[in-house]
């Protein structure tokens, strides 16, 4: 019989070990073995000369690879962005001795350490919220749009009445929706604020009626601590805050309230937001906004138990910039934080099919699966029914890779 060679792209060790598995290698020699069959790549950014120079010398001592600027090597007194590339096992045993090393090298082996283990730990996460527990990992959660606005951009005035908003919502519960979202105020790209009291006139009665209709929880979708505050003694459980908690008040409400918390990137406000919105790198400078608005949370009494990020699609984004978020949504799994999607009927989706919000099914159910295979734990939609489906061919594919 003649042997032949086929290639495995393994995202995670346990795929490794299965494999290890199946061909029989022995029990004692997979712990040690499973390490080196997982390869990662991390980016450093501004990194002392002095350090990289010493990287570089122990990724090649332990057969992995350390790419930096060729300056580096003549001018110590430059920093250098470099791109680490080695197996687990390997990055292990050079972590080890970064520990015991100088210029930031003992910091940068904690963090890298932490993010190793944060992507290659089980994704299982459970999120305290009235009225009961969401327990996420394996099922994508489906978390349903209900505008109570009059200029929302997909479905304005649809649902501003408040029975019929109710109503819609208890239909979205039905159809599969493990939250339902409410929001009192359009933040599509040019919307204007409403006042504090016009938008609890517009999301306590829905929410209150809500709540004694529907067993999942409800979530607040708002920027404004006067309004989230009404809505959690409306019955809401989840706060969801376009602004990532820029208002301390915010934070300080769901710290005292115990309530968990769903942190947006935007780049400008919703009336700026796409007046040419830049980045360096798109991943990169959102993975560094999170980063603050964690520590700044757990600052004023959040738990990271209780806290959900989201990347704003279409919230300061190009086309490509969304496009480039959702490809490389896996790269947030480092925050080891549940991650929230929410691409539905978003100007981006119109923009590559030529479609206006109403005729974006399709592609809003494109982007949901991409999202979902990609690493979002949650998914924010419009379209509930359809989207359930969509997402139960692709977690049986993902659930393939566990």
């Amino acid at each position: 019989m003649a042997t032949h060679a086929y290639i495995r792209n393994y995202e995670t060790g346990e795929q490794v070990r299965l494999d290890m598995e199946k061909i029989g290698v022995d029990t004692g020699g997979l712990d040690i073995m499973v390490p080196k069959g997982k390869f990662y790549t991390f980016i450093l950014k501004d990194v002392d000369a002095r350090a990289a120079n010493i990287i570089k010398q122990e990724f090649l001592s332990k057969g992995g690879e350390a790419a930096l600027a060729y300056h580096c090597l003549t001018d110590l007194g430059k920093c250098s962005d470099m791109i680490l590339m080695a197996t687990e096992s390997q990055y292990r045993k050079i972590l080890v001795k970064f520990k015991k090393q100088p210029f930031g090298l003992s910091d940068l082996a904690g963090e890298l350490e932490t993010m190793l283990n944060n992507l290659d730990s089980p994704r299982n996460f459970e999120i305290q919220c009235a009225p009961s527990t969401i327990k996420l990992g394996g099922q994508t959660r489906i978390m349903g749009i209900l505008n109570v606005t009059p200029d929302s951009f997909s479905d304005g005035g649809r649902f501003s009445d408040a029975e019929e908003a109710v109503a819609h919502g208890v239909r979205m519960a039905e159809a599969g929706a493990d939250i339902i979202d409410v929001g009192g105020e359009s933040t599509r790209p040019g919307s204007a604020s409403v006042t504090v009291g016009e938008e609890i006139g517009r999301v306590v009665p829905v929410i209150r009626e809500l709540r004694n209709k529907i067993n999942i929880p409800i979530s607040i979708d708002t920027s404004k601590p006067e309004v989230a505050g009404a809505a959690l003694e409306a019955g809401a459980g989840i706060i969801n805050d376009v602004t990532g908690l820029a208002d301390d008040n915010m934070a300080k409400l769901a710290a005292e309230k115990g309530v968990p918390v769903i942190i947006m990137h935007m780049q400008g406000s919703p009336r700026t937001m796409q007046d040419e919105p830049d980045y360096d790198d798109v991943v990169d400078d959102i993975m560094d906004y999170f980063r603050e608005r964690i520590a700044i949370a757990e600052e004023h009494g959040i738990a990271r138990a209780r806290m959900i990020i989201d990347p704003g699609i279409g919230f300061g984004k190009t086309v490509e910039h969304n496009l480039e978020i959702l490809r490389r949504l896996v790269e947030f799994k480092v925050l080891r934080l549940p991650i929230m999607v929410a691409p539905s009927r978003k100007s981006f989706v119109g923009k590559l099919q030529g479609t206006e919000a109403d005729g974006r099914l399709e592609g809003s159910l494109a982007a949901a699966v991409a999202s979902a295979m990609n690493g979002a734990d949650i998914v924010r939609v419009h379209d509930v029914r359809e989207t359930r489906l969509a997402l139960q061919i692709a977690d049986a594919i993902s659930d393939m890779k566990q």
